[in-house]
């Protein structure tokens, strides 16, 4: 009975020191992407999720990191790819031997006779050749490691995007709420010029009364504009993870650079972006698994060779017995009632599924590039045009107030060219927002997203 104690000891201590072990023994976690956190595509480490806004006004630096460190699917995307690296460790532990100790006691009664029997065992169990199914086995767990890590990137990459939009579109609506309030400084000074005129009897009640429609269109038009920036401004809080009546000050966007154009043509970004889109490596990636698991499909039918070996002892009615097995095992799967061909026929379709869905994701990345592309290029061709045009309408909209104030131009040349004036500026502020988020577009859909992107914007560099 002492040398069962002693087994069962050493037992518990190999046991207790396998527990105890390293958590990571195949390095899985070396492989793993980047946490989502904040500036992860310009550095590399991570950063503390921020749980609160940033005491200065608001930046789109900040709005990005913001939506990657509180939205959920930066967490989901992460511990799947967690997962996925688990399951390649696991496949890994199929090239290691196993072991396995067991212990029983027995009590058996007779009836003249009682006698105790105690066994134990340990069993080194090895997988020495299976024709390639724990190779195939890898190859698919790590094609699909890569495929996660791809995967990831992609969802950072539109939570970026998204949060730019977001980001942009509450400065527009409150660059309209100025653009609104100008307005309506311009359409009270027409009145106020109508209504002097109208005092000393040199200007017709309709002209007073067409200036005073005009400043309450004005008034009206401003009131609705704070509305939307107020939604805008509680749609961004919300995307950010915060409530929607958290007030947020938005910081001055960057004056757009100098130069606006950019100097790669479309076919140069569609052929970037077939080689640096993140969807379109999970895709091929994902390829690589299924091909891989057909691979793993026939190998299951395949012959197996283990060895097994291991000491036993027990010990029965004060008699104790103590030996030992080492054999080899040869396994020949005989008929399986046709498992293995539907399994291989099941995996080569799985197969062509990826392969489909790759070349339609590879076709998609080419549209996408070519209308991010010619959305960019007519946004920075309606920056210059409506940049003349707001300075046209300035210059039309002084000439005919002073005119109207000397008298000799009519109220409705006033009303016209202030109308003019405003809807101008509505639309400078929509193509500057056109602009910024059509950059932003390209760059994610040549798969190049990332915060340089801001840089150059924050420094006044095209």
């Amino acid at each position: 009975m002492r040398n069962f104690g002693t087994f069962l000891l050493l037992s518990v201590a190999a046991l207790s020191a396998q527990a105890g072990g390293l958590d990571d023994p195949f390095g899985t976690a070396g492989q793993l992407p980047l946490k989502p956190s904040p500036r992860l595509l310009a550095r590399v480490g991570e950063a503390p999720c921020a749980t609160a806004l940033p005491a200065s006004p608001l930046t789109a630096i900040d709005a990005v990191d913001l939506m990657l460190c509180n939205h959920p699917q930066t967490r989901e995307v992460w511990a799947s790819a967690r997962a996925q690296a688990a399951l390649l460790g696991v496949a890994r532990a199929g090239w290691l031997p196993s072991l396995s100790g067991s212990a029983s006691t027995t009590r058996f009664e007779y009836q003249n006779t009682a006698y105790t029997r105690d066994a134990a065992a340990v069993t080194l169990s090895w997988l020495l050749y299976d024709f390639g199914q724990r190779s195939a086995n890898v190859e698919n767990a790590g094609q699909l490691l890569a495929a996660a890590a791809a995967t990831q990137d992609a969802t950072v990459q539109t939570l970026f995007l998204s949060a730019l939009q977001t980001y942009y579109a509450a400065q527009a609506t409150q660059a309209a709420v100025a653009s609104a309030a100008q307005a309506e400084r311009s359409a009270r000074e027409s009145y106020q010029a109508a209504e002097a005129r109208y005092g000393v009897g040199i200007a017709t009640p309709a002209d007073r009364l067409q200036a005073q429609t005009a400043l309450s269109q004005a008034t009206l038009n401003r009131i609705k504009a704070e509305g939307e920036a107020r939604n805008a401004l509680g749609a961004l809080a919300n995307a950010l993870g915060f409530g929607a009546q958290q007030p947020i000050a938005l910081a001055d966007l960057p004056a757009l650079p100098a130069g606006v154009g950019f100097q790669k043509e479309v076919d140069a970004l569609i052929a970037e972006a077939q080689a640096r889109r993140p969807d379109l490596k999970a895709a091929e990636a994902q390829l690589k698994a299924a091909q891989a698991g057909v691979d793993l499909a026939r190998a299951q039918g395949r012959p197996t060779i283990s060895l097994g070996a291991g000491p036993t002892w027990q010990e029965s009615a004060g008699v104790t017995q103590q030996g030992g097995s080492l054999g080899l095992t040869l396994n020949v799967p005989i008929f399986s009632g046709f498992d293995t061909t539907y399994r291989v026929r099941s995996a080569a379709a799985q197969a062509d599924v990826r392969e489909a869905q790759r070349d339609r994701i590879r076709n998609q990345v080419a549209l996408d590039v070519w209308k991010a592309y010619q959305s960019l290029t007519t946004a920075t061709q309606s920056l210059h045009t409506t940049a003349d045009l707001v300075a046209s309408a300035e210059q039309s909209e002084r000439v005919a107030l002073g005119r109207y104030k000397a008298g000799v131009g009519t109220i409705l040349d006033v009303l016209s060219a202030q109308s003019a004036l405003a809807s101008a500026r509505l639309q400078r502020i929509q193509a500057q927002l056109d602009w910024n988020v059509y950059r932003a577009t390209l760059a994610q859909s040549v798969g190049a997203l990332d915060y340089t992107l801001l840089q150059p914007a924050a420094e006044g560099r095209p």
